[in-house]
């Protein structure tokens, strides 16, 4: 398999979906799918079971993408930070943040850039709170950390940075503070503000929200800073599923924070405006992507 083969053949293994596929490398789904059949060919053996409902990778292909991904990773870094360096790597890379917070909490990749890139400042800032992408495409910021999923056009999402539980700020005063958890169709019984889930890029302002089994959930009204959210939660105006670092940076008495049962982790990632990938961008998604291998 050459290099552009195993690239097609790791991003299908993530995302499960020859359209998806298709569109973040940049290629025709003929072209995704004609690579798949050459490289299974070449295996002697089928590395996707497709039916026209799913994607899913087979014995052999978990094995493949098992095998292929680390090592795939570190070529990625390399040549990413040879071509950073070969470009110059002068100047500064700016990273905003959804969640200022976020920050501390992967410090570790961002000492680890610096360390790599000496030439590279990264200078950290906060990203919009109505909207985190508007960053983005104002031009103020080169990569985002922000929730995933991100799926919208002209942007690039890369890997996770960070993960961490879901849960729930109620007023101290509201009848779910007594309780030891909650779950996601508790949602439906209150109004639900500025939402960790379902994120807001996901679901956009047309979009209704709903519960796992469909219940409505009604909207809140909109803030403008987190500490707003915060406010009118301890206000008693709503309730809000926050990341769960937001227990320890926002704590005061007239709020509680509470577990969920069922809800899926958060993942925090990055996001890039397509058009505005430099070679410090990538530099900074290959370093991510070699953290999160391990």
């Amino acid at each position: 398999m050459e290099r552009r083969d195993i690239e097609v053949f790791l991003t299908l293994a993530e995302e499960l979906h020859f359209g998806r596929t298709a569109e973040r490398l940049r290629l025709s789904q003929a072209r995704v799918s004609q690579t798949i059949k050459q490289a299974e060919r070449q295996i002697g053996a089928p590395l996707f079971d497709r039916t026209s409902r799913r994607v899913e990778l087979t014995p052999i292909g978990r094995r493949l993408r098992d095998d292929l991904l680390p090592a795939h990773r570190q070529i990625e870094t390399a040549l990413a930070t040879a071509v950073a360096a070969g470009r110059g790597t002068d100047g500064e890379l700016r990273v905003a943040f959804e969640a200022p917070a976020v920050a501390d909490l992967i410090g570790e990749l961002l000492e680890r850039f610096r360390r790599r890139l000496p030439g590279c400042r990264v200078r950290v800032r906060e990203a919009p709170f109505a909207d985190p992408l508007d960053a983005l495409r104002r031009a103020e910021a080169d990569v985002l950390v922000t929730a995933l999923p991100v799926n919208v056009a002209g942007f690039e999402t890369g890997p996770v940075v960070h993960t961490e539980p879901l849960l729930l700020a109620v007023s101290s005063r509201h009848p779910f503070a007594r309780r030891r958890a909650v779950s996601l169709e508790d949602l439906a019984r209150d109004t639900v503000l500025h939402a960790a889930w379902p994120t807001a890029a996901a679901q956009p302002a047309d979009i209704p929200w709903l519960t796992p089994t469909g219940a409505p959930i009604t909207r809140g009204p909109a803030a403008a800073t987190v500490q707003e959210v915060f406010a009118l939660v301890a206000a008693g105006d709503g309730v809000c599923p926050v990341a769960a670092h937001a227990a320890a940076y926002f704590a005061r008495p007239t709020l509680a924070f509470l577990p969920f049962t069922d809800a899926p982790p958060l993942e925090w990632g990055l996001v890039w405006r397509r058009a505005a990938e430099t070679a410090r961008v990538r530099a900074f998604v290959a370093q991510a992507r070699t953290r999160a291998s391990g």
